[in-house]
């Protein structure tokens, strides 16, 4: 996991470990159910940074015979654990939570206790949010993308960043909505508190929902991003020995690591010893272009036009 991200996920880690502690506390005093599924929320998000860390951790372990391109999907495949968890534990619980409120409501006790931990809460969450803000901004800058932040989450090839920012995102907006539900229950009727624990589960079902396509697609491979894409095939091409790239494959084995296979044309007859020089040099070219760029299988062959039936 590169520096930048992990300092993301341990900031968001660090935030919703304390939230969480303060969420159940005032739930102590309140006994709303809001602030319950807001902890139980809590609770989940911080357990999935501890889930992220521990991917990371598991990617970075050595190729073996077995696994021949290394453990870098590791870190895919938690991250598709996370948006689970965020399912099962923080959506449907807090779906269980609100249903049973509104059907037996009450009014929350001492609701200064949820106003004042709920108002810490969203502070603590928005400086977990800037951080992730900031590290998918240098992401972005780095690749030079363009486009809003939910294109940004789509296309994004390091799961931690998007998981964080939906996460957060999803937090501060249930902390508004448990702020609603306990004001509305204290102020008109108490089932207002069920309601908004129904608000939270629903929001927290499609967050979770989003995460789990994301993570879906990077686990089953996804391509190099086209800008990417289009570097490798210029730089194959700027070997003077190269005359076409006649089709290429890439696939992430990772955030930092692409595996690319291509045919190539060469510009003219070569001896065996010859070729394997010529491969050796653009595979040279495209690494020192492109550091993310792993294994490179490059075949020899020759173009002809698809026949026509």
């Amino acid at each position: 996991m590169a520096g930048n991200s992990k300092k993301a996920v341990i900031a968001a880690l660090v935030a919703n470990g304390g939230i969480a502690l303060a969420k159940f506390v005032g739930f102590g005093f309140t006994r709303s159910s809001s602030m319950l599924a807001e902890s139980v929320h809590s609770v989940a998000d911080t357990g999935n940074q501890a889930l992220l860390l521990f991917g990371g951790q598991q990617a970075e372990k050595e190729a073996t015979e077995r696994h021949p391109f290394g453990y870098g999907r590791e870190r895919y495949f938690w991250s598709f654990v996370v948006a689970i968890v965020l399912f099962a534990l923080g959506a449907l619980f807090a779906l269980y939570e609100g249903e049973e409120k509104i059907r037996s409501p009450h009014e929350p006790e001492s609701p200064g206790w949820a106003f004042a931990v709920l108002s810490i809460a969203i502070v603590m969450e928005t400086f977990s949010f800037r951080t992730a803000l900031l590290e998918g901004k240098r992401i972005r800058a780095v690749n030079g993308e363009a486009g809003g932040w939910l294109e940004f989450i789509r296309r994004s090839k390091e799961p931690e960043i998007a998981v964080v920012l939906l996460e957060d995102f999803g937090a501060i907006i249930g902390l508004v909505l448990a702020f609603l539900g306990v004001t509305l229950a204290v102020t008109v009727d108490p089932i207002w508190d069920g309601i908004g624990t129904l608000a939270i589960g629903f929001l927290l079902a499609v967050l979770s929902v989003v995460l789990m396509v994301e993570m879906k697609s990077l686990l089953i491979g996804e391509s190099a991003s086209p800008a990417d894409a289009d570097v490798i095939r210029e730089v194959l091409l700027a070997g003077e020995d190269v005359d076409r790239v006649i089709h290429m494959r890439t696939m992430h084995l990772g955030p930092e690591e692409l595996l690319v296979a291509a045919k190539v044309q060469f510009r003219k007859d070569f001896t065996a010893a010859e070729l394997v020089v010529a491969i050796d040099e653009a595979e040279d070219r495209v690494r020192s272009t492109l550091s993310k760029v792993g294994p490179i299988y490059l075949e020899p062959d020759f173009y002809s036009l698809p026949t026509r039936v």
